[in-house]
């Protein structure tokens, strides 16, 4: 029975085509995410290669002073992305994984951004939870919208109900077989993105397939209950394709759209002129009132004098640090609502299915909002601890020559967070044993003739 049921459904034509139109989609998204890794490396060798000779470059044209060299050069900091990264990009293709930093006012510096196509970023990237997420569905519910209610429109459910002596059961076998299918598809696309990719099979790539398996058969267990109310064809097709453009589209829009307008942040472009705008004034201000402010920051370098002299680099980043520091509020609560965002965020989505496993995605690839945060705050890390080393080479007037440029390497931040199996499975199970469990009781309350 269950091999007859296979040939019946794999024999049409509409489910060949759609079979083979989301394998080669699939594929296509795994094209999409090499291109982004290979991006991605690119962008990370050319800083090396650029920060050596950068360096090399401008130790050689400013010799005489150390300040004036460190004004130039600028060091690197690498998020680092991992292979699985190219099946969930997330917001790397918005925010930079590179961070180039001098070691004059921060606030400035980390919110520069790569220049990308304004049309490209609109349009996102086709990689593969975007096609998990929003085309598997669709294929599912075409799959599944029809499957009693076609028999029955047609006249042949009785003969079927009649001669079989379990009616549940067989319906239980029709949509095994397309669980089936989709699992094999869904299977062979992860596989080519093993070898294609090169992603180790490690827990992270685990746990994104346990999760990509149970959602979809949530969208399966969707489809289940709304067959389980034994309607027309026409009923269970809008109602689940109105499902679908709720949860896929409309109900994710509304929660951006509350969470935007709820915790509503500075942006960074303010927090940017803050920063300049409280350098900038130093200028006209007394010269030793803005080296008491630096002393109050750094007690430790309270031996280093104010020169008697129109201009002095001690006083130059003294105003550097003094503008950070006074920007400093701003930056803290930008930070914060963000933070917060991300919380309130990860709470939420642990009622929608959805958006759950979409999160749940980018956070195992590490694409995710609370990977850009932290990565930002490593920036603020390593820049701190450029200055604490180069601060009193620069008011000793250390001799460039000296320092050991070469031993300045671009450094890697890596996000050393876990994904939880309870977070990312727990609210999916819990749906699909829901609406089965609604599902059945239907089956059992309905007479099937």
């Amino acid at each position: 029975m269950l091999v007859l049921l296979f040939k019946n459904f794999i024999r049409s034509k509409g489910t060949k085509i759609g079979l083979l139109f989301l394998l080669i989609i699939g594929f296509i998204s795994l094209l999409i995410g090499r291109q982004f890794q290979e991006k991605q490396q690119k962008s990370i060798t050319e800083a090396a290669v650029y920060q050596k000779e950068h360096i090399a470059r401008n130790a050689a044209f400013h010799k005489d002073e150390i300040g004036l060299l460190l004004y130039y050069i600028k060091f690197s900091l690498v998020n680092n992305t991992l292979p699985i990264n190219s099946l969930a990009i997330g917001q790397r293709d918005v925010n930079p994984s590179i961070q180039n930093v001098t070691i004059r006012g921060l606030e400035g510096q980390k919110y520069d951004s790569e220049l990308n196509n304004p049309s490209n970023l609109l349009s996102g990237n086709i990689d593969f939870s975007f096609v998990l997420l929003y085309l598997f569905p669709l294929l599912i519910i075409a799959f599944s919208y029809n499957i009693i209610s076609e028999e029955k429109e047609s006249g042949t459910w009785k003969i079927v109900a009649t001669q079989s002596p379990n009616t549940f059961l067989y319906i239980l076998k029709l949509f095994y077989i397309r669980i089936l299918s989709l699992m094999a598809l869904l299977t062979l696309i992860l596989l080519a993105a093993v070898l294609f990719l090169q992603i180790p099979v490690d827990k992270a790539f685990l746990v994104f397939y346990g999760l990509s398996v149970l959602y979809i058969l949530f969208w399966f267990a969707v489809c289940f209950f709304i067959v389980s109310l034994q309607k027309n064809s026409n009923f269970n097709a809008v109602i689940l394709l109105t499902i679908w453009l709720f949860l896929i589209i409309i109900l994710p829009a509304g929660i951006n759209t509350y969470i935007i307008n709820k915790y509503k942040v500075p942006e960074a472009l303010e927090l940017t002129l803050a920063q300049r705008n409280a350098y900038h004034e130093k200028w006209d201000m007394d010269k030793q009132e803005t080296l008491d402010k630096f002393y109050k920051h750094y007690p430790q370098f309270k031996n280093y004098l104010l020169p008697d002299k129109e201009f002095s680099w001690l006083w130059y980043y003294a105003m550097q640090q003094m503008g950070d520091d006074e920007s400093a509020v701003q930056s803290k609560e930008l930070e914060a609502k963000l933070q917060q965002r991300n919380r309130v965020s990860e709470l939420i989505v642990q009622f929608i299915p959805t958006l759950h496993t979409q999160i749940q995605l980018n956070e195992i690839a590490k694409s995710d909002l609370r990977n850009q945060l932290s990565f930002l705050q490593e920036t603020t890390k390593f820049h701190e601890k450029l200055r604490l080393h180069f601060y009193p080479k620069i008011f000793d007037n250390a001799p460039v020559n000296e320092q050991k440029w070469e031993d300045f390497k671009v450094e890697t931040f890596t996000d050393n967070s876990e994904t939880s199996f309870m977070k990312a499975f727990l609210p999916l199970l819990l749906f699909n044993l829901l609406l089965i469990g609604f599902g059945w009781r239907n089956f059992n309350r309905k007479v099937f003739f």
